[in-house]
């Protein structure tokens, strides 16, 4: 029987590399929800409750996404090709869990098709261009 702790070292590699790793999807997260939220609101960042709540949903859903797809592994990052293909599947199960998170009586939100889309294509463009400069500067310049 495999125990949690052998799980978790074979799904979160503890490293800088890791950290830095993280440091730059919280801030990928997170300017996707400050750049939604200012489009939304027509250039106001006063409502900062509002876009912590926004952000939570998004930030659960990436942190089960990219724990059960072992992003945070040295083998994630071990070319540009596959930092990205592992990203894209990843931020898609992300944005799906922070709907279904929206949806539920926990946020006062609610399920948007055209914002699950939205989110998606948003998050895509800010998380996979981070995630392939990391894999490119982490793996020494190898792309596949």
């Amino acid at each position: 029987m495999v125990s949690v702790a052998a799980t978790l070292r074979n799904r979160i590699e503890v490293s800088a590399a890791t950290a830095i790793l993280a440091a730059g999807d919280l801030v990928a997260v997170a300017a996707f929800v400050v750049i939604g939220s200012v489009g939304a609101h027509q250039g106001s960042l006063s409502n900062m409750s509002q876009m912590a709540g926004t952000a939570v949903p998004f930030l659960v859903g990436w942190l089960l996404a990219a724990f059960l797809g072992s992003l945070y592994t040295e083998d994630a990052r071990r070319s540009v090709l596959r930092a990205v293909s592992w990203t894209i599947p990843a931020w898609i199960t992300a944005a799906l869990i922070a709907q279904v998170l929206r949806w539920s009586p926990l946020t006062p939100d609610s399920f948007s098709g055209i914002f699950l889309l939205i989110s998606i294509a948003a998050g895509l463009v800010l998380l996979t261009p981070w995630r392939g400069i990391a894999a490119y500067w982490f793996s020494d310049g190898t792309w596949h």
